[in-house]
């Protein structure tokens, strides 16, 4: 997973913006509000995006996905997930598209 394969898809979706924060991290927002980060230098994750609760417990059993380590406060940590690596992301894309 490349940063213009996310780019793309974050700006995909309707009314998303993007903007550069906290030195070299691209944040995705829709209406103000973050959904999505990926640092634009080397970082110990690669994406990091909200999910739902539900959702957060079904991402983290997957190798290569974490809880998103910016993330302090429990009530919205339980609702981020990262990647780690770009290559987590292109692998589980490659096993999904086997199982089709």
């Amino acid at each position: 997973m490349d940063i213009e394969k996310i780019r793309k898809h974050c700006l995909s979706l309707p009314h998303a913006t993007e903007n550069v924060q906290w030195g070299a991290d691209l944040v995705f927002k829709v209406d103000g509000k973050m959904f999505a980060v990926a640092p634009l230098e080397v970082a110990p994750v690669c994406l990091s995006f909200k999910c739902t609760p539900e959702n957060f417990a079904e991402l983290c059993e997957r190798p290569g996905i974490i809880p998103a380590p910016y993330m302090a406060r429990e009530p919205v940590r339980a609702a981020s997930s990262a990647i780690k690596s770009r290559k987590t992301a292109a692998s589980k894309r490659t096993t999904e598209k086997k199982r089709s």
